[in-house]
């Protein structure tokens, strides 16, 4: 599991931005945490949003999202983004404005 101060995938020096980096890198990683910022949802739910991804691979996906802080499994069984994992949503979503952008861009350049 990538953490501060351990060296990542891509780099020995273990900085949070390069810890980070290696986490959301993994696949899927960041499509679970875009679906959970709408709310709280059941790992079917969850699995269904997702498309072609498996089942082991989302619970061990959850699981690392969950040592990491981000998310949390409430007691009724939905998952949600913990508040650090919320302000992660809210740091990328200047990335997702410029690509949407970006896409409009190629789309038009066809």
């Amino acid at each position: 599991m990538p953490s501060q101060n351990r060296p990542v995938r891509g780099s020995t020096t273990g900085r949070p931005l390069m810890a980070a980096l290696d986490l959301l890198g993994r696949r899927w990683t960041l499509r679970i945490m875009w679906e959970l910022k709408s709310g709280p949802v059941g790992a079917r739910a969850l699995k269904e949003r997702c498309g072609a991804m498996s089942s082991s691979v989302l619970y061990t996906r959850l699981g690392d999202l969950r040592e990491v802080g981000l998310v949390r499994q409430r007691e009724d069984n939905l998952y949600e983004l913990t508040e650090i994992g919320r302000r992660l949503g809210r740091a990328i979503e200047p990335l997702d404005s410029w690509a949407q952008r970006w896409s409009g861009e190629i789309s038009s350049d066809e």
